[in-house]
């Protein structure tokens, strides 16, 4: 078990980031393991068959048996949303020491596997190549398995954001933490992370906590070494939204009719939903939706009901006719 003692000033200066390198490495384990996320199995599928040109090896050896990565590769983000070449150059600056040590403690107890042997050496020249083979094989990766999904997995991730900071306004820590993973456990200004590699207990002691939702994390995941100032990659909601097929485009006549904003919204309207979910799901603002919400409702289009604090909306029958969509 690792345990965060956090006291009110780190509390509040708790925030949220994005990480595109740490989705990218956290991504190898997937790829490794089908079996730790079913939900992952379109992407893995879909993936496998455009990388056969990488050094699979390479980046297969960085997930350790036990499905542990080196601490290095994933940096604290010093931003709310650095972009993955920024990161992966914080990566590219890290120390032989630093590379070697951490490679170490990922397979520990195990040997390092062949494609990472040279961090065992003594000498930092090997060290140093080896790290800047990894950069460049996840520079690479990312550009075909990764990147094409990031539009769509930040939308996912800063909904989680919207969320939990909402939870967090609205009943503290304690229901932050309570929805967020079985494995954490809020009690008496102490945050316990069960089921990890590691055991120790840190005081934050003023450097407050980072928390970084992810959409290929399969369960919290704090830093292994307690020098580490404290932070937590967790697993995001609305996961199964991320591999939902994109609206149906609207026909030509329906588009003349309604305009194609309005169009593709009520095309997506097949199931009920909250202004927040659609905004996410069409990249546009909620202030946005809202507007084009009130048209169609107007006009019978659409049907609404209340879902305790939220409007849930979703296409009448009328709506369905004009869709040519058959209701389920």
């Amino acid at each position: 078990m690792i345990s965060f003692v956090l006291g009110v000033e780190d509390l509040a200066d708790t925030r949220f980031a994005l990480s595109p390198l740490t989705e990218t490495v956290l991504s190898l384990r997937v790829l490794r393991d089908p079996g730790l996320s079913p939900m992952h199995l379109p992407w893995r599928g879909s993936v496998l068959g455009r990388i056969g040109g990488l050094d699979t090896g390479l980046l297969m050896s960085l997930v350790a048996k036990r499905h542990t990565l080196p601490g290095f590769l994933t940096p604290r983000p010093a931003t709310f949303a650095p972009d993955f070449e920024e990161e992966l150059a914080e990566v590219g600056r890290t120390s032989p020491d630093l590379v070697r040590r951490d490679l170490l403690a990922a397979h520990a107890p195990d040997p390092l596997p062949g494609p990472l042997r040279d961090a065992a050496a003594g000498d930092d020249a090997p060290v140093v190549r080896l790290r800047d083979a990894v950069c460049e094989a996840l520079r690479r990766y990312w550009e075909i398995a990764v990147k094409p999904l990031w539009p769509r997995a930040r939308l996912v991730l800063e909904a989680d954001m919207t969320y939990r900071a909402r939870q967090l306004a609205v009943g503290g820590a304690r229901l932050l933490f309570a929805g967020m993973h079985p494995n954490l456990r809020w009690e008496e200004g102490v945050l316990h992370i069960d089921r990890v590699i590691g055991s120790f207990r840190v005081a934050a002691a003023g450097r407050g906590l980072l928390l970084v939702p992810s959409v290929f994390a399969h369960k919290p995941a704090p830093p292994v070494i307690p020098e580490e100032p404290p932070s937590l990659v967790y697993p995001s909601r609305g996961l199964a939204t991320l591999w939902a097929p994109e609206p149906v485009p609207a026909g030509a006549a329906l588009v003349s009719l309604l305009g194609a904003p309005r169009a593709r919204l009520l095309g997506l309207l097949g199931e009920p939903l909250p202004t927040v979910e659609i905004a996410r799901r069409l990249g546009v603002t909620p202030s946005a939706v809202s507007q084009h919400l009130r048209v169609l409702y107007a006009t019978g289009l659409v049907t609404r009901a209340r879902d305790g604090r939220k409007v849930l909306y979703r296409r009448s029958s009328l709506g369905d006719r004009l869709t040519g969509a058959t209701r389920s």
